[in-house]
C-alpha cells in the first residue's frame, strides 16, 4: 500500500450494518466498526429494530470509546442503508468527522467492512445456533476479541491489531504451537508454547 493512502487509512473509519438470525426465526441487526489503519473491530451493538434513536446513539457510544481510546478519526465511510440517517451523520459531523457514503451498489467501496462481515458470517455466524439477543453478543464479543487479539492481517504483517508480533521471530518451526478452541470449537486460536 503506498505511504499516502497508508497515512490516511489510519483515520478512516468503516461502519455497516448486517443481520444476523436467531434460532426463533427473528432478525438482528448488528452494527460493527472497523478502523482501516489499525484493522481493530467495534461490535457496537444489535437490535431487532434499528430505528433512528437507536443508531443515533450507538454513533455516541462510538465515539466516546474512541475518545477513550485516543483513536482520532477524520472520516467514517458507510453504505446508504436506510437505517443509517442524517441524524447518525451529524453525529459525526459535530465530532468535525466527514462522512464519505460509498457509490450506489458498489459494495467494494466499504470492501474492509464488507470482507469482515462475510468472514464473520462464514466462520461464525453459519456454525452456531444463536439463542437469543444476549448470546449473540456474547458470541459476536468473543469473535471480536478473537479478531483484534489472535488473527493475523496481513496489511499489519501477520501481527494481530492489538498485539504485535514479538520481537526476534524470524523461523516460526522453531516453537511449539499450542490450539485453543473458542466459541465451542468454531474458532481455533494458536499462541506459541515456551
Amino acid at each position: 500500500m503506498p505511504v499516502f493512502l497508508r497515512s490516511q487509512a489510519q483515520g478512516i473509519l468503516a461502519l455497516d450494518l448486517f443481520t444476523a438470525g436467531l434460532l426463533d426465526g427473528a432478525k438482528v441487526y448488528v452494527l460493527a466498526v472497523i478502523e482501516h489503519g489499525s484493522r481493530r473491530v467495534r461490535v457496537v451493538g444489535a437490535t431487532g429494530h434499528p430505528v433512528q434513536a437507536w443508531v443515533v446513539q450507538q454513533a455516541r457510544n462510538l465515539l466516546m470509546d474512541l475518545e477513550d481510546t485516543g483513536t482520532r478519526v477524520k472520516f467514517v465511510l458507510h453504505d446508504r442503508d436506510a437505517s443509517v440517517t442524517a441524524a447518525f451523520d451529524a453525529v459525526f459531523h459535530a465530532a468535525a468527522v466527514r462522512i464519505v457514503r460509498s457509490a450506489v451498489q458498489a459494495p467494494r467501496m466499504n470492501s474492509v467492512v464488507e470482507r469482515w462481515i462475510g468472514g464473520c458470517r462464514r466462520e461464525l455466524l453459519d456454525q452456531t445456533l444463536i439463542w437469543n439477543k444476549r448470546h449473540l453478543m456474547i458470541v459476536l464479543r468473543e469473535y471480536e476479541d478473537f479478531c483484534n487479539t489472535r488473527r493475523p492481517h496481513r496489511a499489519l504483517n501477520q501481527a494481530a491489531p492489538l498485539r504485535p508480533l514479538p520481537d526476534g521471530v524470524t523461523d516460526p518451526d522453531q516453537f511449539r504451537i499450542q490450539r485453543r478452541d473458542r466459541g465451542g470449537g468454531v474458532i481455533h486460536e494458536y499462541r506459541l508454547v515456551a
